[in-house]
């Protein structure tokens, strides 16, 4: 990916052009019998066109994922995925159905989810190793975790401010300390839209630079709850028991607002507000929900599946 990444002042249909190019030059030489892509950005429609193309076997890991939100371009992403993929990795009964529903053609085998495999392995490791930097950041106090950088969320000043409007109000609450790693295209819309100021004021409300794998994920472990835009971290607090607000309108995780484990604050700043109230309210509940998303064993399914056509064993989770 570093190497066929695209300069990031092009467009997305260009960068989508750029990596689609540079995807079929690597699948030409190496010739794989299958191709692999996991998730819904447009780097993974990049490399299921890539491989269509040139009738080298798609298998999608995350498939059936659904928000219905056609604002996201995540979600035009995945569906077309879906539908181009021989081998459909669901990871869970949910998304099976989903595909079912859509008519797609290929293969479904309900896996469990990698990200399950990957936060089982590291999440003890991360918190073991990075203890001393977590404890000069929090000095071992009660904390509350905001990650933000979906470009429906980012790209939008009035959503924007929308939302740095309830992490105001909720950083006055108790004191309560917010960490804030910014990711990069947060910081240069702040700065766009002359909103940079208007943060580093707000009380309680601490910025730090983007976070490592490792580093992330004993913050996320150690964290009273979490606000956040993104799908992959729905999933992992969920693994890891921590409660979850999801700043958008829609999720594609739908079972973990199922199960209670994440609840939908939107992007209006007295509903964020709100719902961050009922779910401070609740946070005794942590780690009573039960993990829908596996068992630590998907990547070796979809590997047995790949070579064999079947995997050594079935997952019969949520």
């Amino acid at each position: 990916y570093q190497i066929l990444r695209p300069p990031e002042c092009i467009s997305h249909a260009q960068q989508t052009a750029y990596m689609l190019t540079g995807i079929e030059e690597v699948l030409l030489k190496e010739k794989p019998d299958v191709f692999l892509v996991c998730g819904d950005a447009n780097t993974n429609m990049a490399g299921a066109l890539a491989a269509r193309k040139i009738h080298v076997q798609v298998g999608h890991v995350e498939a059936g994922l659904r928000s219905y939100d056609w604002r996201m371009p995540e979600e035009h992403n995945r569906v077309i995925i879906d539908h181009i993929s021989e081998y459909l990795f669901a990871p869970t009964q949910l998304a099976k159905r989903n595909l079912l529903e859509d008519g797609v053609t290929g293969k479904i085998f309900v896996v469990g989810n990698t990200i399950v495999d990957a936060t089982l392995r590291y999440s003890k490791i991360a918190k073991e190793k990075k203890q001393a930097e977590l404890l000069r950041l929090t000095k071992g106090k009660p904390y509350v975790l905001l990650t933000l950088h979906r470009e429906e969320n980012v790209d939008n000043k009035d959503v924007l401010s929308n939302i740095i409007g309830a992490v105001k109000q909720i950083s006055s609450m108790d004191q309560l300390e917010i960490i804030f790693p910014i990711h990069p295209r947060t910081k240069e819309r702040l700065r766009a839209f002359g909103m940079q100021k208007q943060v580093e004021e707000i009380s309680n409300l601490r910025i730090i630079d983007p976070l490592g794998y490792l580093v992330f994920l004993a913050f996320l472990s150690d964290a009273t709850l979490i606000m956040t835009d993104s799908g992959g971290i729905q999933e992992e607090s969920c693994i890891l028991g921590v409660p979850c607000i999801t700043l958008r309108e829609s999720t594609e995780r739908q079972e973990t607002i199922e199960l209670g484990s994440n609840r939908l604050g939107g992007t209006q700043e007295e509903r964020i507000v709100e719902v961050f109230e009922a779910v401070l309210k609740s946070v005794q509940n942590k780690k009573k929900w039960k993990n829908p998303y596996g068992d630590g064993k998907a990547s070796q399914r979809i590997v047995d599946i790949c070579i064999s056509g079947h995997p050594e064993d079935e997952f019969h989770g949520y």
